[in-house]
């Protein structure tokens, strides 16, 4: 498809500078991008690539003004209005209504009419598809589970029984909701598995990525609330609760019971400590640990640089003798402060 700028305008605001009837049909990044597509600026940092850019037209910041000839939309936030360009312009396939001849669907499963249902999917005894919502190939939606309106389940998601997924929810390949909870009781030398009889209840708007697990809970429920954006390969344990519009990448541990806030940020292989709560508004950097309650929203880091192999053994070393060291440096201070009252 190709739209105009003035649509994009009518459509998303902004201000618009030049020819509003130039059309695009693409959005692409300022090296790359060809007459018929449109870039961004959101940093004044990039500002020289617009020199050199072929591309029909921008979006820039309202500071940046005058900072081409080229058709230019102005915004607070190129970067968000970029993104919904690109949404409008890239709108996911949507496959046909109704059932396919190779799913399999439970008599008493309540399909939307509007509803597809690919080859090879698996949809339980009185499991719920919402309006318009897309179960991909050889997905399963187990029984008792409910999915909401507008969703789409990539290929091979699995819905454990009972769980529930909201509106307009993104579940990516391979992810996993509503797993057993890693719960086992120690019994003379073995483990005796504790049934996990909790489900998992996911808001509207989440976005769930790829081999991402989310486990069910012991007795209670485990809980993604509205908003929540999760990447890919992330661990989820039973009885964890995500605040709303909490965002956190790839490769993230999260233990057992513990309690995220709304709108947190948390990087790339972060691990969460179970049975702690996080403050709302809180930053968690890649690759740290948590270990305890953050009752204070800020940005928290934990994570050493890496260092040449002999170097960090070293260092190793001198690390587990820092209680030894804090100790020798406390009595010296006192003697020092003895010596200081004599004197």
């Amino acid at each position: 498809m190709t739209v105009t700028l003035a649509a994009l305008v009518a459509r998303f605001g902004g201000e618009l500078v030049g020819d509003g009837a130039r059309a695009v049909s693409q959005v692409a990044p300022l090296d790359r991008a060809t007459p018929d597509e449109i870039g961004f600026v959101s940093q004044s940092k990039y500002f020289a690539q617009l020199a050199g850019t072929r591309a029909g037209a921008v979006i820039l910041p309202p500071d940046a003004r005058d900072a081409t000839e080229l058709p230019r939309i102005l915004t607070p936030n190129p970067y968000l209005y970029f993104a919904r360009v690109s949404a409008l312009l890239n709108p996911p396939p949507r496959p046909p209504a109704g059932i396919h001849s190779a799913a399999t669907v439970a008599p008493d499963a309540e399909i939307a009419a509007d509803a597809s249902i690919a080859a090879g999917a698996v949809v339980g005894s009185g499991a719920v598809i919402g309006a318009r919502s897309v179960i991909g190939p050889n997905c399963t939606v187990g029984d008792g589970a409910r999915i909401g309106a507008d969703c789409l389940l990539h290929a091979n998601v699995t819905v454990y029984h009972r769980c529930e997924v909201g509106d307009r929810a993104i579940l990516h390949s391979g992810c996993v909701i509503g797993a057993d909870g890693f719960g086992f009781a120690p019994n003379a030398g073995q483990w005796e598995k504790i049934p996990q009889i909790g489900r998992v209840v996911i808001g509207n708007d989440v976005e769930v990525g790829a081999c991402t697990t989310i486990d069910r809970g012991a007795l209670e429920d485990t809980v993604i609330e509205d908003g929540v954006k999760l990447d890919n390969l992330i661990q989820v344990a039973h009885n964890v609760t995500i605040g709303a519009h909490t965002a956190i990448a790839g490769c993230t541990g999260i233990a057992g019971s513990a309690k995220i806030g709304r709108h947190c940020m948390i990087g790339g292989a972060a691990m969460i400590f179970g049975h702690i709560e996080i403050a709302d508004g809180t930053r968690i950097s890649t690759n740290t640990l948590i270990t305890k309650s953050l009752t204070k929203p800020g940005t928290y880091t934990s994570a050493l640089p890496f260092s040449e192999h002999e170097v960090w053994q070293r260092n190793a070393v001198h690390m587990r003798n820092l209680d030894k060291l804090v100790g020798r440096v406390k009595e010296l201070e006192k003697k020092l402060k003895e010596l200081e009252s004599k004197s």
